[in-house]
């Protein structure tokens, strides 16, 4: 069934049980290795989805953006349910929007273990996950079983395997899946860890991909009978010359909203703490500066001509609205909820409703 954008969305905020809970269960996770408990949470919120019953509404402090209505500004960013397993279960933590990938046309194992690192000292995470996924139409499977109807993003890559001047091929492919499914697509380009990837934030490469990608678009809205919004997530690690270029790159286009950003290769903020030197890229609170500064120059050079998604490092209600004074529209988390559990949710959509 397509996904109707304008449905209420079916959430429940954290209950008091939720927020003490997770600071109980956090110590016992983190005696684990990250990715198991990752493993471990995700599991439990598919359990959590299939069991408990559908929640309420939460009270809204309703945005429109992309042409769709928000019921909050509050989402989660990509990478925590790459193959959209636990739609349900996220969808009880009060989120305005869950954004689920990233996924490739063809299943991959990604990166050797291990590839994913704690920094606490930082409140940080290192990865180089490598687009670990099982795959476009195992997610397909996924999001239809699901019984979730808010706005639901599926954030799109390329196989590790795929020559970089082919990559556009593994997007409309994916593209080609999920389009009658999302509420929007986002097209990552900036991920780390995928070798060369980051290529196809220059100028040329990207003036290629987002021509074809918006071709593509308008052939498939003319087969579904609606018009599903695409954004492009960049990374943090860009001059102002590279932003700039950006910038007119996606008015140049008409692509519908940016994602600020991804994880960064810099360590300058967590040298000298253990991990600190793993390859991958690095979010949580050292990321928050950069990612910030991005959001303020896209703003700047994007003149309100499209909305801007803030991503990186968000740990609390402060943050969440320091992206929206930065020029963002709305806001995603997740490494914060690591650190902070759900709380953080509620937090935020407190902290960045109108008046607040």
């Amino acid at each position: 069934m397509p996904r109707v954008p304008t449905r209420p969305n079916l959430l429940l905020p954290p209950d008091d049980d939720t927020r003490m809970l997770y600071p109980l269960a956090r110590p016992l996770l983190f005696c684990l290795d990250p990715e198991s408990a990752h493993e471990l949470t995700l599991s439990a919120l598919h359990l959590a989805g299939r069991v408990l019953p559908a929640g309420q509404p939460i009270a809204s402090d309703p945005v429109e953006v992309m042409g769709l209505r928000f019921p909050n500004r509050i989402g989660l960013a990509a990478g925590l349910d790459k193959n959209g397993e636990a739609i349900d279960g996220l969808a009880r933590l009060g989120f305005g929007f869950i954004e689920i990938g990233t996924i490739t046309p063809r299943p991959q194992p990604g990166n050797p273990r291990p590839r994913m690192f704690r920094l606490p000292q930082a409140r940080a995470i290192i990865n180089r996950m490598g687009f670990n996924n099982r795959g476009v139409e195992a997610l397909v499977d996924n999001v239809r079983a699901a019984k979730y109807r808010g706005i639901l993003g599926i954030n799109i890559g390329k196989n590790a395997d795929t020559p970089i001047d082919r990559a556009a091929d593994d997007y409309l492919a994916c593209l080609d899946k999920v389009h009658s499914l999302a509420s929007y697509v986002t097209v990552n380009i900036s991920s780390p860890n995928t070798k060369n990837l980051r290529q196809l934030q220059g100028e040329n490469e990207l003036d290629a991909l987002l021509g074809r990608l918006k071709v593509r678009q308008q052939a498939l809205a003319d087969r579904d009978g609606r018009y599903v919004p695409l954004a492009l997530k960049i990374a943090p690690d860009l001059d102002t010359e590279q932003i700039t270029g950006i910038a007119d790159a996606l008015r140049r286009h008409r692509i519908d909203a940016v994602i600020a950003t991804n994880t960064t290769l810099s360590r300058q903020k967590v040298a000298g703490l253990p991990h600190a030197e793993e390859q991958g890229g690095l979010s949580g609170a050292p990321l928050f500066d950069d990612a910030t500064a991005v959001v303020s120059a896209l703003a700047r050079a994007l003149a309100g001509e499209l909305p801007i998604i803030a991503a990186g490092g968000v740990l609390s209600g402060e943050d969440a609205r320091d992206k929206l004074a930065a020029g963002a529209r709305l806001v995603q988390l997740y490494s914060g909820l690591v650190y902070r559990g759900p709380a953080l949710v509620d937090e935020c959509v407190r902290a960045t409703r109108a008046g607040t």
